[in-house]
């Protein structure tokens, strides 16, 4: 029977934590030059190509180019090799995982709870009992509502990002089902849904829709040269509802509230803010609903004034009038 000796056991300990130092130093930035590694590792420039092949046999690809400004770049290789998180990193990780499980994507709890379970498994006691800590003083409110297929997600992000044309049937909001024609530009969370803001084809037109409704057909269309987004970018328009049927009613409100206070208090989802003269702002929102309108505006426990539509200031004349009714009793 052979028994390393000390001497062994320590060189092979101090590979090891170089090796560890080397991929941290590669994962922190896209490019080293070969002589600044060396010089932050304390070691040759061939001790670093000697760790470098080494890392490559454990599955990491790295990229690498030769003469006097040579480097090394970390890419993606075709499988998963072992990851290397810091504290901070490992804890965001797994709080991503367990907001996943219960979020507005479906096809991913499951593989999320495993996925968190098996980081569980190997996290040190301190950041365990961190991340513990953290799951049992957060409570989730679950927001009613359809979700989105996982799936139709990656059909849309993918048509996106290769700018392909990407038909498919949607649902509209009285249920009858169209086949569209776009060009995908982005896909916009709220905090609540998806949607997708799209260059719809036959209507010549910016287009924003629902991610939940949307059911991809295959192939693909023809690649397209993307074009310039509307004014203020996807997030604004999906958020304000210009030039798109996002809601069924649209209004704008001015609040009696600075714009700092207001925008503290409502959720991204609820539209655009813009101030008009720092004690007031304007509203720009939606609601398939009026009435549900009324009592969000109502919640948020501020004085305003009902700019449009004119059903909006009816409903709000009736239910004055129904409210001052009970009132005088």
């Amino acid at each position: 029977m052979r028994f390393l000796n000390s001497g062994r056991i320590g060189r092979m300990l101090e590979t090891s934590v170089r090796l560890l130092r080397l991929l941290s130093l590669l994962q922190a930035r896209p490019d080293w030059p070969g002589p600044e590694l060396a010089a932050r590792l304390e070691v040759t420039p061939r001790t670093v190509r000697n760790d470098v092949e080494r890392l490559r046999l454990l599955g990491y690809r790295i990229d690498s180019t030769s003469g006097p400004a040579g480097g090394y770049r970390l890419g993606a290789g075709a499988a998963l090799p072992p990851l290397i998180l810091d504290d901070e990193e490992a804890v965001a990780v797994a709080v991503g995982l367990h907001a996943a499980a219960s979020g507005t994507v479906t096809g991913i709890e499951e593989t999320s709870l495993r996925a968190l379970a098996k980081l569980r498994q190997m996290l040190p006691s301190r950041l365990r009992h961190r991340i513990e800590a953290l799951r049992a003083a957060t409570l989730s409110v679950s927001v009613p509502g359809p979700t989105v297929d996982v799936a139709t997600l990656t059909a849309v992000s993918a048509a996106v990002r290769d700018h392909e044309r990407l038909r498919f049937d949607y649902r509209g909001r009285e249920g009858a089902s169209s086949v569209r024609d776009v060009e995908p530009h982005r896909l916009v969370y709220t905090g609540r849904r998806w949607y997708l803001l799209a260059w719809d084809v036959a209507r010549d037109d910016w287009r924003t829709f629902r991610a939940d409704r949307i059911s991809p057909r295959t192939p693909n269309g023809p690649r397209f040269t993307p074009r310039t987004p509307p004014e203020g970018g996807a997030v604004a328009h999906v958020l304000s509802g210009t030039g798109s049927r996002a809601w069924l009613h649209r209004a704008r409100i001015r609040l009696h509230a600075p714009v700092e206070e207001i925008t503290e208090r409502l959720p991204p989802e609820a539209g655009l803010v813009h101030d008009e003269d720092g004690r007031s702002c304007v509203l720009e929102t939606g609601s398939d609903s009026l009435r549900d309108l009324v009592m969000f505006l109502t919640r948020l426990d501020v004085a305003f004034t009902a700019l449009e539509p004119p059903e909006l200031r009816d409903l709000l004349r009736t239910m004055a009038d129904r409210y001052r009714a009970a009132a005088d009793g």
